[in-house]
């Protein structure tokens, strides 16, 4: 399709509609021309949707951070190929993802979302990302450009970082998957050198869309365009979500006055155009269909370019097995063999958590916690203890609900089943409901207890909200989310209360909140908790002692909450919360045969680790978390998992913490030495390096060599079974240099061999990996390197020179 005359056949208020957002997520059709409604979503672990929502159930795969542990590129873009499937059953056009920001601080509290602290590594898992997403037409749009690395003041906060350093380090994986092929890029809500990223053209035109030759759409993350012209002239192409906002009927007035060229607009809408014929929105206007066809979700092949069908389930699970990173094995404990009893112990063993929290969340239709997974296994006996919740919000009661919608008079508008007692319509009203006429929610189930006693009863939420019991109202208060981040509204405050209630009774409980739309949009959360009867924290505590004393084996399974890690803050410590570290040391005391199971999506101090007999890091698993830590626990797989972030024993030894502001400003001083260069530089070991990752079996590494842009290293298994090892290679200059790291990742391969077996790892590195940015341009910086091969950072095996 020629564009420039689809363009020229615009008048200025269609095209000025076409860039700025249609509704939460979507964009306008345009009958006339054949372009469909483009319709984006969330990601990076699965595909909400427009609506968000239990009823519109999601694959949940495991997070980022796992994602980058597995080192397999291959099977990130196979993770790509089953999110573009997941987008064409939503009739999704574009994934808002992945996230491309670098791991600077172990504080940041959106640090789960993003893949990794080296640059190349997130680099090149998130071009495998996008080129499987994108070979089956569905465009993604890597976030958040750039410096976004932290949460706190977000909206506000200007990144100072020097310009070698922003090259070198932050730049890099969005040049890498430009380079791949991205259709899309996401601006990020905060300024870099006192620009907003929405607003800043040296960045977004300069770079972005100059240097690199980008060709994509740039959209602003959602209300990060604040601004009229500036954003206008900035490089922003589109402003979500919409209608309302600074665009719109502003921005036409801007290009009338002549304070906005009319040629920017129309290369705006000649990159939608471009977007829409990529993801199959844009057809020769007497065909168009009114949206996109999804594939047959029965099997066979999709409908974009012939795929096979891929299974979700198995591959949630695959993803989940080869993340698993094993950061410590005495005995060895793992596999467990020979065990008659195992006692599993946490609240995350019954219920995973298997996502952080913020735009990355989903609902999936089933998950396999722990206990699931284990009780699976006829040959072993579970015994489960609840030992400490670490929680402090109620989990919504596990029934089917129902949300009824209210208008002003009491008429019902619509009625929406819940498999539990909780909803959140952020942006989407379900079907049948005018927003502008919605005035309240109810959320009704119907609970009959198998104990009786005391019983905990809460609601969750943003405003008002009333609890009855019976018709019996038992709460009656105004929540009101701390700070002013609206991703607070996605971990939402609660208030509690205590109710006598008896086993075998059914009872009619009922939240309403009272709620209204707002130009078009809602955003209603809602949730109704609850907690049966305990026996209170000590005696639940003892008993898991017990417990763990009396069986062959302990299993704990420790977790973050998503008070601590989640979208619109930062972390304040690296502590598990509760008594989980307290647990942990009790447990291990009573039988040394302790394996602790770190459900977290990035580090946690583990003063018990040289009390405890294994650490298996399991990350956010996804939906597939039991079946996947079964098999690992006992066995079947191997965990193939290799740190892609430096874990510290304490925060206090992390030579990268500050993630406050300052006057408004987040200085980054450390210049490039973040993550493993500025442990190296610090002189102080981390608890696990980069790269570290322990299998079932062993490795000798026999020989290297190098030959054209690549190294060839030659491994063996000298274990007894079969096994998966990550073969990485580091760059380091014969000659220091203060002004770069000792050595940094130049490249790595995944290998696979038998007991006794040898093979060639062939390790692609890359041009790139010898250049520093000299404020000009890119050059070699000429002069004798060491390629190591090594297992991790701090193991390296074999070494040679080379002379550039």
């Amino acid at each position: 399709m020629n564009y420039d005359d689809v363009i020229s056949g615009l008048d200025l208020r269609t095209k000025v509609r076409m860039v700025t957002g249609a509704s939460m997520w979507a964009l306008h059709p345009i009958p006339e021309i054949g372009l469909d409604r483009l319709v984006m979503s969330d990601g990076p672990i699965g595909v909400r949707g427009e609506r968000w929502s239990a009823v519109s159930p999601s694959i949940a795969l495991p997070s980022p951070t796992a994602m980058a542990a597995t080192w397999d590129v291959e099977l990130v873009r196979r993770v790509g190929g089953l999110l573009a499937q997941e987008a064409r059953r939503k009739g999704v056009h574009v994934l808002l993802a992945p996230t491309v920001n670098l791991h600077r601080s172990p504080l940041g509290g959106r640090h789960f979302e993003c893949f990794s602290e080296d640059p190349y590594l997130t680099g090149e898992v998130a071009a495998a990302y996008v080129v499987g997403v994108q070979e089956r037409g569905v465009a993604t749009t890597p976030k958040h450009f750039v410096a976004n690395d932290s949460e706190t003041d977000r909206f506000t906060v200007s990144v100072e970082v020097a310009g070698r350093t922003l090259r070198e380090l932050y730049l890099r994986p969005f040049e890498r998957v430009v380079q791949a092929g991205a259709w899309g890029v996401m601006t990020a809500y905060n300024a870099v050198g006192g620009t907003t990223m929405s607003e800043h053209a040296e960045l977004v035109h300069g770079v972005l869309k100059g240097e690199w030759g980008f060709d994509g759409l740039v959209v602003s993350d959602w209300t990060a365009v604040r601004s009229t012209e500036a954003a206008a002239l900035g490089g922003t192409d589109v402003a979500m979500p919409g209608p309302h906002g600074p665009w719109g009927d502003k921005l036409e007035a801007a290009v009338r006055a002549g304070r906005v060229p009319e040629s920017l607009i129309d290369d705006r809408v000649r990159r939608i155009l471009r977007l829409a014929e990529r993801t199959g929105a844009l057809h020769p206007p007497a065909s168009a269909p009114a949206g996109p066809t999804p594939p047959s979700s029965s099997g066979g092949p999709s409908a974009v370019g012939g795929h096979a069908e891929v299974d979700g389930v198995a591959l949630a699970r695959e993803v989940a097995v080869r993340s698993f990173t094993l950061l410590k094995n005495d005995g060895p404990l793992l596999p467990l063999s020979g065990v008659r009893s195992v006692a599993l112990i946490g609240a995350a063993a019954r219920e995973a958590r298997v996502m952080g929290g913020g735009s990355a969340q989903v609902f999936p239709d089933r998950v396999v916690s722990p206990l699931d997974g284990l009780r699976g296994r006829a040959d072993v006996e579970v015994r489960y203890a609840l030992g400490t919740d670490p929680r402090v919000r109620l989990a919504p009661l596990a029934v089917p609900a129902t949300a009824v919608f209210l208008d002003a008079g009491g008429e019902v508008l619509a009625e929406q089943p819940l498999p539990a007692a909780e909803g959140r319509w952020i942006g989407e009203t379900p079907p049948g409901v005018d927003p502008d006429r919605l005035a309240a929610v109810l959320l009704r189930a119907a609970y009959t207890p198998r104990t009786s006693g005391r019983h905990e009863l809460s609601v969750a939420g943003a405003g008002a909200y009333t609890l009855a019991v019976d018709g019996r109202v038992v709460i009656d208060a105004t929540l009101a989310p701390d700070g002013g981040d609206p991703a607070a509204l996605l971990s939402p405050p609660e208030r509690r209360v205590a109710v006598d209630l008896a086993a075998g009774v059914t009872y009619e409980l009922e939240v309403r909140h009272p709620t209204a739309g707002f130009q078009g949009l809602v955003f209603v959360v809602c949730a109704l908790g609850h907690a049966e009867p305990s026996p209170g924290e000590d005696e639940l505590f003892a008993e898991a002692v017990r417990v763990a004393a009396d069986s062959d084996v302990a299993v704990v399974v420790a977790a973050t909450t998503p008070e601590v890690e989640s979208e619109g803050f930062d972390r304040k410590d690296l502590r598990l919360p509760g008594r989980q570290d307290e647990l942990i040391a009790a447990v291990a005391a009573a039988n040394p045969r302790t394996v602790v199971v770190v459900n977290a999506g990035s580090p946690v101090e583990m003063p018990w680790l040289d009390a405890v007999a294994a650490v298996l890091l399991t990350w956010f698993p996804g939906q597939e978390a039991g079946s996947a830590l079964a098999a690992v626990l006992f066995g079947d797989e191997e965990p193939g998992g290799r740190l892609p972030t430096t874990w510290p024993a304490r925060l206090a030894d992390a030579p990268v913490v500050d993630v406050t502001p300052a006057g408004g400003v987040l200085a980054y001083d450390e210049g490039p030495f973040i993550g493993y260069r500025a442990w190296e530089r610090s002189g102080r070991a981390p608890a696990f390096w980069f790269g570290h990752g322990l299998g079932y079996t062993t490795w000798s590494y026999d020989a290297i060599s190098v030959g054209d842009g690549s190294v060839t290293v030659r491994v063996t298994n000298t274990g007894g079974r079969r096994g998966r090892e990550v073969v990485q290679v580091y760059a380091a200059p014969v000659t220091p240099d203060p002004e770069r790291p000792a050595r940094w990742l130049a490249g790595f391969a995944v290998v696979e061999a038998d007991p006794g077996q040898s093979v060639a790892a062939e390790v692609v590195v890359p041009a790139r990996a010898y250049e520093i940015w000299d404020g000009g341009g890119w050059r070699v910086a000429r002069g004798e390197y060491l390629l190591e091969a090594a297992r991790h950072y701090g193991d390296r095996r074999l070494s040679v020179t080379v002379e550039l």
